[in-house]
């Protein structure tokens, strides 16, 4: 499991509106959601490729025996498939964008 990180060389100032952009460009569709302090995804799968992206906030991410929190500006691909689990982590709201 590897996290991507915005890249400000080549995307530009790290914004919302941005990683949408960045997103769309490379054939996603986009979701944004706000997961409160608290809330926790137990492991599941999806039949479909999907990119958590988190905008602010920090939110962990488990798959394939690892464990990782992603802060602002960090995604992490999850592919077709594999079982993964993810929570919210501290006091303030993640706020993710899921690309499908």
């Amino acid at each position: 499991m590897s996290v991507e990180r915005w890249n400000e060389a080549a995307d530009g100032p790290f914004s919302e509106v941005a990683a949408v952009r960045k997103l769309e460009v490379a054939g996603y569709r986009v979701a944004r959601y706000g997961y409160p302090p608290g809330t926790v995804f137990a492991p599941h799968t999806h039949g479909y490729d999907k990119v958590n992206l988190v905008v602010s906030g920090r939110f962990r991410m488990e798959m394939g025996g690892e464990s990782m929190v992603l802060e602002a500006g960090e995604s992490i691909f999850v592919p077709a498939g594999a079982v993964h689990a993810a929570a919210t982590v501290g006091n303030e709201t993640a706020v993710c964008l899921d690309a499908s």
